[in-house]
């Protein structure tokens, strides 16, 4: 059976976050974890995210990889496709949100299409083209000091027209709150001006709905999770029994505990920091990592020594001022890799000795982990938190994931995390 909505995600916590957006809106939903071969089954699901790691990558490579995903999607039948980034634009001047895009409307054939990445459930709102987080303009919010894509400017049609060749417009809220017909309207006098992408204001769950509506008949659509509410799909195929859909039961997982987190985050912070009063912990150092592998060899020891009877965390998680002296002294690149080479062959190493369920924070840490454990697709369970469902990944052994983005969920996440995975 062909599917309904391909989807593209350009790092495996956000598609994470989509999944469990669109399973909670009645689409039968399934998450792949890389571009599937020409010859593997297509499966009977309404929707297919294909989960990427191509977030800050090299342009050329995240671009090639976004297509071949496309492909596949179309070849499995695919009728709308959704692109699908952080809900804080997380990017760079040169990318990679604005090239990808381009290259999926020259890939799907469209000339117009949206970027809102809204997500009002965790405080991410656009007003008048600007992206705020909570009532703190992005700008000034702690992604000003991310280690890979600081955002410092909240500006989105700027920030995206430096991404772009496209000229970008924006469709303000006093339009979006009109309704579908109001912004269909609005696309139609941006397209007369030959603008080819609208940032789209979003205050609330409503506008997203109206969205949705808007966009029915678009072949491309792109933002955040949040978009997922009102996806067409989701309206014109599960509209009659939306209310009586429930998440898919997960099967149980039985094995040791463990959590990885390599996010830099404010809240991922706060997080190890609550979760360190009760537990074991061991914080990595990545200027050691990248020294002497005998810094990894005891970090995995660590691990492996682990009775089993509670969970351990192993994290690089440090505030601001630490990540920038790391960096000065490995280079941004170098101090990224290292991490998220040490967290994901300390997971396989750990899932080797008998550990299958695994809290993982950050987006590129999830990337690094996943792929290193060799996971080819999860089945999605209950919400945890906004934007964070439980998983289990499919294929033997089986392993209970929860993929995190590093600024969602509330301080007592992880122990919240290994209560609700089955």
């Amino acid at each position: 059976m062909p599917i309904t909505l391909g989807c593209i995600a350009d790092d495996f916590t956000g598609a994470t976050d989509l999944a469990n957006m669109l399973v909670k809106g009645g689409l039968k939903t399934i998450q792949l974890l890389g571009t599937p071969s020409k010859n593997d089954v297509v499966p009977s699901v309404d929707a297919v995210i294909i989960a990427l790691k191509t977030r800050t990558i090299p342009v050329e490579d995240a671009i090639e990889q976004s297509l071949q995903a496309m492909n596949w999607l179309k070849n499995a039948g695919a009728k709308q496709f959704f692109f699908k980034y952080c809900s804080t634009f997380d990017s760079t001047d040169e990318g990679n949100i604005g090239p990808v895009i381009d290259a999926l409307m020259a890939g799907l054939e469209t000339q117009f299409t949206i970027a809102c990445p809204a997500f009002p459930e965790t405080e991410r709102t656009i007003f008048k083209g600007h992206l705020f987080v909570g009532d703190k303009l992005l700008s000034d919010s702690p992604m000003k000091d991310h280690p890979l894509t600081p955002m410092t400017d909240s500006n989105l049609v700027s920030t995206l027209s430096r991404q772009t060749s496209q000229k970008v417009g924006l469709v303000e809220y006093t339009n979006i709150s009109g309704g579908p017909s109001e912004i269909r309207k609005a696309f139609n006098q941006l397209q007369k001006e030959d603008v080819a992408i609208a940032v789209t204001d979003v205050l609330n769950d409503e506008h997203l709905y109206f969205l949705g509506e808007a966009v029915k008949d678009f072949k491309l659509i792109t933002g955040g999770s949040g978009i997922a509410l009102g996806l067409p799909s989701q309206l014109k195929s599960h509209k009659n029994h939306k209310e009586e859909t429930t998440v898919h039961k997960l099967p149980e997982v039985l094995g040791k505990e463990l959590i990885l987190s390599g996010s830099c985050s404010e809240m991922t912070l706060a997080q190890v920091n609550e979760f360190s009063k009760k537990y074991c912990t061991l914080k990595l150092n990545p200027v050691e990592l990248a020294e002497s592998n005998s810094a990894l060899d005891k970090a995995v020891d660590w691990v492996i020594q682990a009775k089993g009877k509670e969970p351990i965390l192993v994290y690089a998680s440090a505030p601001p001022d630490a990540v920038k002296e790391v960096q000065q002294r490995l280079g941004r690149d170098l101090a990224s890799i290292t991490v998220e080479n040490a967290l994901a062959k300390i997971a396989r190493a750990a899932v080797q000795n008998g550990f299958r369920r695994i809290v993982v924070a950050g987006g590129e840490t999830a990337g690094a982990v996943v792929s290193n454990l060799g996971i080819k697709g999860i089945m999605i369970g209950e919400q945890i938190d906004p934007g964070v469902p439980t998983t289990v990944s499919i294929g033997n052994p089986s392993i209970g994931l929860v993929l995190k983005s590093g600024n969602f969920g509330s301080a007592d996440f992880f122990e919240k995390a290994l209560k609700v995975m089955p």
